[in-house]
Formats: C-alpha cells, structure tokens, sequence
C-alpha cells in the first residue's frame, strides 16, 4: 500500500498537517485543530504507575530512561537479541519543544550479531507528569512516512497529550532511520510525473523503464537496507522500542499502513499488546488486485460526494448535476495529459494533476481548496494542483523533504512483490474503470509497480488473529477513500479481540476528524481503558 503511483493510493494520515507547511503560502493552509475534549483522569486499578509532579521541560543535556523499567519489560524474545532489548535510551532536546534518541536494532533479525542501524525517534513529553500514563507510540502510515514528524504535529487530543509522552520512530528504510536511496531528486521528479495512464506503445514503454529504474536503483544504491525494510522486521524494532522505553506492554496508536504495522506487531507478539487503536485500517489478508480495485472505487466515491457537496451550494463551477461535474474533472485531467501545464521552472503533468486531485480528498475540510485547484487550471493556471501533488510526494520547493517515495515503494514491494504485466493490466482496465471511471485506469497500471523487485522478504508475515492480546479498536470510516470501510469491518473480525468503531463520514481516518464520539471512544480506550462497545457507530 503505497504513496506513489507506482504500486497504490494509501498516504499517511498526517498528509496535511505535517506537510502543508512547504507550500502552505500557496494553499493558505493553516495546521488542523486539535481536539480539545475534556481531559480524562486514569481510572483505578488501571496498573499504569504516574511520575513526578511538575510538567516537564526539554532537558538541557543528554537524559537515560533507563529509571524505573518494569521486571519482564527486557526480556528478549530470543537471547541473541538480549543486547537491543536492554540498551537505554539517551534523550536530548530537538526541534524546540521535543526530545530526540536513536535506537540500535539488527539489520537482519536472523544475523542479530552483524550489521545495525540506528531508527530517529522523537517524543513529546506529559504535559501533565502527574497523570502521566507512560509513552503512546505512534505512526501516521504511508508506509515511508517520518513518525518523528507524526508525533511533532501535535494531531493528538489534549487527552492524550496530558496522560501520555507522544513517541514517533521513523521506522527503518525511511526518514531519519538508515534511509534507503534509489533515485536521484531529479529523477524522482521525472517518476512522480510520468503518464499514470500509458496508452501508446511509447508511453507504455516509459512506464515499464521507470519502474525498472526504481527496482534496479533501490537494489543498487541500497542493497543491504532495500533487502531488510519489511513491515514484519519494522514491527520487530517495535518491541525493542517498547522495551527501551521501559514499557512492560506498547501502547499503541496507528493510522493508515500504520494499522498494518500495529497488527503485524499484535500478530508477532500478543501478550505485550497494550492499549492498542488501528485507525483507517488495512486488511493484511487483501491481495494486490483487491487492494488497487478498491481504493479506485474509493475516490470515485469520495469524488462524487465532493462533487455532490458543490452542485448543493449552488451555482456550482463545474456543472449542475454530479455527473457533469465529474465528466468536468474527467476533461480538465485529460486536457492536462495532453497539454502539461508550466508553473514556474516546472510543470504540471497528467501524473501530477492526478494526485492534485486525489490528495484534497483525503480530508472534507479541503475541498474548498480543491474548487480553487480545479478554478486555476480551468483558466491554465496549475500551481495549486501542484502544490497538492507535492504535498502527497513530500516535495519542497527545492526538492523532496524526505525519502518517503523511494521507502513506499521498498516497503511495499519487499512485503508483496506481487506485480501485473502491461499486457494483463490491459485486460483488467475494463473492470477498473467500470469501478472508477475518473481514476480507474491510473490505478489499474499501478498493478505492475513491483515488477523490478530484486529482493525478498527474510520473513513472511505470521497470520493474522493475534490470539490472547488485549482488545484492539478498530476505527474505519464508511466514505474513507484510501482504505474502504470494509477492510475496518475484516480487520476487526480477523483479530481475536477486535473491536469495531465506526465513523459516519468522509475522508481518511476517524479520530481527530471532528467526531467528538470517536474521539471520545479513542481517548476513552487510551486514556482510561474503557474498551468501547464491539459496533459502536459515530
């Protein structure tokens, strides 16, 4: 599941908040509000130990958390790990108002004793050390995304910023943590940018290059780290984590391919499952084909609504009527295709166009932003389309912020290098666009994303149930168009203690979209260990 256009749609939660800043003049973004619920107290007899008494301040040199770590929390899963498990963390003051470590982890679970990286990690302290709960681990999804970024953001209810230190880990092969390299920024763009729907023999065959170039540069440039990203290995340096933050069991809160990783993780090690929220989830057990059909059915939907949503203002720019609002979108996507757009030393291509789209619908309170996207290339202008294709790239004015492209697509193809020739994609393009005729041939082409994977996974990944774990909330939102309410519903039925939250809405994810009963239903879990009722409809 991925953020380019080379395998599938899902992007992180934290798409807008984290990344808006770079192009926020030319949007007029701000950061989203946070919830701000009244602040829960921790019930009685909920076993987790408070701390201190004043609010704490970054430290002014390097500070252990090695006090105070429950017996049993370091106890490796195999001796030969006994080393990662009993390190310590040393933290010191980053970013202003943050506290930044690194933590060593084998590059290779089944060679512990060779090669190690080190992963970024970042936390946000208590505000409230008194009610202090312990350390809420994070991830915002992608996969590829920074979770240090995630836990900066401060997309977090005051609930859980007062009872817990927020805990972001980039997770290895992407941002801060042993970063895999495939390609140059340049050619990065050049990716990014390519046709995502190749009709004649030429633009197919630069579709083919390109994804041979991300394989053989990965392979190349990477061979060691392309070789070990999987989210199964990435869900094992979750345990050290938990350990060297002293932690008997991990609380956990992921969005997106972040609830892929908490799930891989509750599947690996049930028992040291503690509170645990999967927000806008996956279903591991969704196969490629079902995976890409479904998200392009998705954003068909969420187009609709989108579309649904103007013509009921009135006096709708694009047409009086749903359909000929979409047909209108279909044709300014078209006209781009054909006729790119310069902005400044760029331009705005069909690819790029596609995901200008695409991006504003992962959040209703941008569409707004969308009619003024959609407005400007109307009239030939296509900063603002741009800008939405950078933000969903990570791409700065002067190049891209992160590697999260390049990780996407290692993570992705490592953990399923299952991959479509053009000649059976072009078969499946009927039924993709009976789905999604805006997007569903685009989608249908990024089948064949992985055909230059060169490696394979040291380990599959265990099956999904997680037997014996404490329960698992499971939110899923009915019009999510990045990971469809269904796979919520299998996620929830597939693990022995699920519990399914569903939010009534648009958009990708449910806590902290502005439903105060989810976000209560999270809280409440996290906070207070409350589990909500398995169904709950918000």
């Amino acid at each position: 599941m991925a953020r380019t256009q080379r395998t599938a749609l899902i992007v992180l939660v934290v798409l807008v908040v984290v990344a808006a800043g770079s192009v926020g003049a030319v949007l007029g973004l701000q950061k989203s509000d946070q919830h701000t619920g009244p602040a829960r107290t921790p019930s009685a007899g909920s076993g987790r130990a408070s701390s201190g008494s004043a609010t704490p301040q970054p430290p002014s040199s390097p500070q252990s958390s090695s006090a105070g770590t429950p017996k049993g929390a370091t106890t490796p899963p195999d001796p030969d790990l006994a080393r990662f498990y009993s390190q310590q963390l040393t933290w010191s003051s980053c970013r202003s108002h943050d506290e930044c470590a690194k933590l060593e982890v084998p590059l290779d679970y089944a060679h512990p004793g060779a090669k190690t990286i080190k992963l970024a990690l970042l936390r946000v302290p208590a505000s409230d050390a008194s009610a202090r709960l312990g350390s809420l681990v994070v991830n915002p999804g992608g996969p590829g995304a920074p979770g240090t970024d995630y836990a900066a953001s401060g997309s977090f209810g005051r609930a859980l910023q007062q009872h817990y230190d927020i805990v972001g880990f980039d997770p290895r092969g992407t941002g801060g943590s042993a970063p895999v390299d495939c390609l140059s920024d340049s050619d990065l763009d050049k990716y990014v940018a390519t046709d995502p729907d190749p009709e004649t023999p030429a633009e197919v065959k630069t579709y083919s290059s390109w994804v041979t170039r991300m394989g053989e540069g990965c392979a190349t440039k990477s061979p060691d780290l392309a070789a070990h990203v999987s989210t199964v290995e990435a869900a094992r340096d979750m345990d050290i984590l938990r350990a060297a933050l002293g932690e008997q069991q991990l609380d956990y809160l992921g969005a997106s391919y972040g609830t892929k990783l908490g799930s891989t993780y509750a599947d690996l090690f049930p028992p040291r499952v503690g509170r645990f929220v999967l927000d806008g989830a996956l279903d591991p057990k969704v196969g490629t084909r079902e995976v890409n059909l479904a998200q392009a059915a998705g954003f068909e939907v969420e187009l609709r609504a989108y579309v649904k949503h103007c013509v009921e203002q009135g006096d709708c720019f694009l047409g009086d009527s749903v359909d000929a609002g979409v047909t209108k979108i279909q044709q300014i996507l078209a006209d781009i295709d054909d006729h790119p757009i310069p902005v400044g030393s760029r331009e705005l291509t069909g690819g790029l166009a596609l995901f200008g789209v695409i991006t504003p619908l992962y959040d209703r309170s941008y569409w707004s932003y969308l009619d003024q996207s959609l407005k400007g290339a109307l009239r030939g202008d296509g900063t603002m389309l741009l800008a939405w294709a950078d933000i969903y790239s990570d791409r700065g004015p002067s190049g891209f912020k992160d590697n999260s492209v390049e990780a996407n697509w290692a993570i992705n193809c490592l953990d399923d290098p299952t991959s479509a020739s053009p000649a059976q994609i072009k078969k499946e393009i009927p039924t993709f666009e009976k789905a999604s005729p805006t997007f569903g041939a685009s989608v249908a082409w990024m089948m064949g994303g992985c055909a230059s994977e060169k490696f394979k996974a040291a380990e599959k990944p265990p099956p999904v149930g997680a037997p014996g774990a404490n329960p698992i909330v499971v939110v899923g939102t009915t019009r999510d168009p990045a990971t469809p309410y269904a796979w919520a519903k299998s996620l929830a039925k597939e693990l022995d203690s699920g519990v399914l939250v569903t939010r009534d809405g648009d958009g990708h994810t449910g806590y902290n979209q502005g439903n105060s009963c989810v976000n209560d239903a999270v809280e409440g879990y996290l906070v207070d260990g409350t589990v909500p009722q398995d169904g709950l409809r918000c």
